[in-house]
C-alpha cells in the first residue's frame, strides 16, 4: 500500500515533489534502495528523491505498563506529551514544541541541549527485536544501530515539571517561525554552528528564497517559494566558507534526499 505525499505541503521546510510513498504496516526490514521517513521535520527532499517509506497508523500509539512507557515509532512527539502531562509522568517535558516522530527522534537522538530522547529510554524494537540501549552506539544528535525503529520503551516516573515544560517553550519560541527544518547543522566539538554561520558573514545570507535566518544562523529558512536548488546551495556554501575560514568541517543535521 502507497500513500501520495507533497511534500511542499508536508514537509516543515515546504519543499519537495509529490511522491508514492510504502506505508509498512508489519514489522520488516526494507530493500537498500528503501529509505523510511517519519514526519519529514528534518527532511530536504530532492525533485528525484530515492524508494521512501514510513510507518502506517498502526505503529501510532502510547501506553503504560509497569514502570514502563511504550510508544510507537510513527507516534507524535504532542501525543507523547499529552500522555505524560495527562498521568504527570517526568521526563518527556522536552517533546514540547519538539517536531516529529518517535522513530525519527531516536534516530537522530533528538533534543534540546542536554535534554535528550536517549535519557530516559530502556530499549528499542526493530525487526531485529528488542535492543538496550546500553547496547546502541549514541551521543549528540547521532545513534548507530540497524533497523526501523517500530516501537520504542521509557522509563516512567510521576513528577511532570511544568516549569520544564515553559522553559522548552519559551526556548523554541523564541526559533525562527518560517518554515525550516530546524537546525540545519549539528554543533562541532567545542562550538556552535550558528555562531561560526554568523562569523563567516552569512547570517541573513539569501539565494532566491532560501535564507540563513536573520535571527539563528543555523537555520535554514524557506522565505516563501525556495527550492531544492537554493537550499543546497547555500548548505554548500555555508560548509565551504566555515570550512575555509575557521578549517571546521560542518556536519548536516538535516536529512537530504
Amino acid at each position: 500500500m502507497t500513500k501520495s505525499i507533497n511534500f511542499s505541503t508536508f514537509s516543515s521546510i515546504k519543499i519537495g515533489p509529490t511522491v508514492a510513498v510504502e506505508l509498512i504496516d508489519t514489522m520488516t526490514s526494507l530493500p537498500p534502495d528503501v529509505r523510511i521517513i517519519g514526519g519529514a521535520n528534518n527532511l530536504l527532499v530532492s525533485p528525484n528523491p530515492p524508494k521512501l517509506a514510513m510507518l502506517d497508523k498502526c505503529f501510532d500509539f502510547v501506553y503504560r505498563k509497569d514502570d514502563c512507557l511504550h510508544v510507537g515509532g510513527a507516534t507524535s512527539s504532542g501525543k507523547i506529551l499529552s500522555f505524560a502531562k495527562k498521568y504527570n509522568l517526568a521526563g518527556f517535558e522536552l517533546m514540547q514544541k519538539l517536531p516529529g516522530t518517535l522513530g525519527g527522534m531516536v534516530k537522530m537522538n533528538a533534543g534540546l541541549k542536554e535534554w535528550e530522547v536517549f535519557n530516559n529510554l530502556i530499549a528499542i524494537r526493530t525487526q531485529h527485536g528488542w535492543i538496550a540501549k546500553e547496547a546502541i552506539e549514541y551521543g549528540y544528535r547521532h545513534t548507530h544501530f540497524e533497523g526501523i525503529v517500530y516501537e520504542a520503551s521509557f522509563t516512567c516516573k510521576e513528577g511532570f515539571d511544568e516549569t520544564l515544560l515553559a522553559m522548552f517553550k519559551k526556548m523554541r519560541d523564541n526559533q525562527p517561525h518560517y518554515p525550516s527544518t530546524g537546525s540545519c547543522f549539528k554543533n562541532p566539538k567545542d562550538g556552535y554552528a550558528g555562531k561560526l554561520i554568523e562569523e563567516a558573514g552569512l547570517k541573513g545570507k539569501r539565494i532566491g528564497d532560501m535564507s540563513f535566518s536573520d535571527e539563528h544562523a543555523n537555520f535554514l529558512v524557506n522565505l516563501g517559494n525556495g527550492t531544492f536548488e537554493d537550499a543546497l546551495a547555500l548548505i554548500n556554501l555555508a560548509k565551504e566558507e566555515v570550512l575555509k575560514r575557521f578549517g571546521i568541517q560542518l556536519e548536516e543535521e538535516i536529512i537530504i534526499f
